[in-house]
């Protein structure tokens, strides 16, 4: 299905953003496997969409499209289902109605996205915020316009028999992190359970996969809920001929650990959003990309299958669980898709503050400046898109059961 009709085109371009950007910013402190686990509990609500409804002025109604504006967007992993909502605005036609072409850049190990951002290898980016929080630090110029994922995905899985439940059972244990700054939770975890990070846990650099896990190497791998952990949960369990499943692990959830740090966004260069004619494309991309979430929520195998026919290294049945898992991390989002939370934003700088590596640096040394995060685009674009008659706060989402095949398959 693909959507082209120019009247809702220029309805959301009229959305558009003029003028100097208005920051609204918190800048301080065959055997199968099933899931159908709930999501976790939403952070504390923020004041509604509506009380922060942004300085964006009504424009007069676009012109038909005639040469669309390029746009590149850099991920930073491969095409999997943890990008569905870019993936599909692209080929329902949401960022052609926006009159932009965009192309998608995947990611990898030696790609930093924000660092690409910064650099002007692309219009705009997806990273963790702690990671982009400690680039911008670094002297990365740029600003989170849409918190897409609500709440973090990470985990650390053990089998039952090496008795793991808390971040305090890490004592003396061989525990697996994939670093690049995938780490922080960890490292957070160990120190706010009274451990110290350099000599009561061994650290074990993990590959991107849970082979070490399941080899006996380590006795707790960090694992994503809409990746590595359904890898383990995907490999036959030598003991039974049939899949392992979560009975046979136990998890060590970082949002019940309290140190959970927000992690997807969408990121836009600062210096340029000073331009009126940035605003106007960040204003379009960050609509069209939440449309694509949006119709992501409420159709997860159809955006399966876009990633999949994306080029997707996964299988079909793994990227209908992470289009799932997915799904949970950001539905529902109370103030609206992609708007921050702030407390949600202050814990993820605390934590961020608080936080110290093996060499006892922390992850960034002061609060982020002001222009760190707006919400000015997400609000205008939950405007635009409910005034489409679409549902931004997934209030009534439920996750769908999803069946895990061998191998993913």
């Amino acid at each position: 299905m693909r959507h082209t009709a120019r009247s809702r085109w220029a309805a959301l371009t009229g959305i558009a953003v003029v003028g100097a950007l208005a920051l609204s910013a918190c800048g301080s402190s065959s055997s199968t496997t099933e899931s159908s686990a709930e999501a976790p509990a939403s952070s504390a609500a923020a004041e509604s969409p509506a009380a922060e409804s942004s300085a964006a002025a009504e424009s007069p109604a676009a012109e038909e499209c005639t040469t669309p504006t390029p746009v590149n967007l850099q991920l930073q992993w491969v095409a999997q289902a943890q990008f569905a909502g870019y993936y599909a605005a692209k080929e329902l036609g949401y960022y052609a109605e926006q009159c932009l072409d965009v192309t998608i850049l995947e990611g990898g190990v030696d790609i930093v996205p924000q660092t690409v951002l910064a650099q002007g290898g692309a219009d705009f980016a997806i990273s963790w915020v702690p990671k982009a929080l400690a680039s911008r630090e670094q002297g990365a110029n740029i600003t989170n316009v849409a918190q897409v994922f609500q709440r973090s995905g990470t985990l650390q899985v053990s089998f039952k028999d090496r008795n793991i439940t808390t971040a305090a059972d890490f004592k003396g244990k061989k525990i697996g992190n994939w670093g690049f700054g995938n780490e922080y939770e960890v490292f957070a975890a160990i120190t706010k359970a009274g451990l110290d990070p350099a000599a009561d846990v061994a650290h074990v650099q993990q590959q991107f996969d849970m082979a070490a896990l399941l080899n006996g190497e380590i006795d707790a791998a960090e694992a994503m809920t809409y990746n590595e952990y359904a890898q383990v949960l995907e490999a036959i369990n030598p003991a039974t001929g049939a899949l392992y499943t979560p009975e046979d692990f136990n998890v060590v959830d970082y949002n019940v650990e309290g140190v959970a740090m927000y992690q997807d966004a969408i990121w836009a260069s600062t210096e340029r959003l000073a331009d009126p004619a940035y605003q106007d494309l960040t204003q379009k991309f960050v609509t069209a990309s939440l449309q694509g979430w949006i119709h992501c929520r409420d159709n997860a195998q159809e955006c399966a299958d876009i990633v999949l026919a994306a080029g997707t290294k996964l299988g079909a049945s793994h990227q209908l669980w992470q289009m799932n898992e997915v799904n949970k991390l950001i539905w529902p989002s109370p103030l609206g898709v992609g708007v921050i939370d702030p407390a949600m934003w202050e814990q993820t700088v605390t934590v961020a503050l608080n936080t110290k590596n093996l060499e006892g640096a922390t992850i960034i040394t002061a609060d982020p400046a002001a222009e760190a995060y707006t919400t000015q685009f997400s609000v205008a674009a939950n405007e635009a898109l409910a005034g489409m008659g679409l549902n931004t706060t997934g209030d009534a989402f439920a996750p769908i059961s999803v069946t895990l095949m061998e191998g993913g398959n």
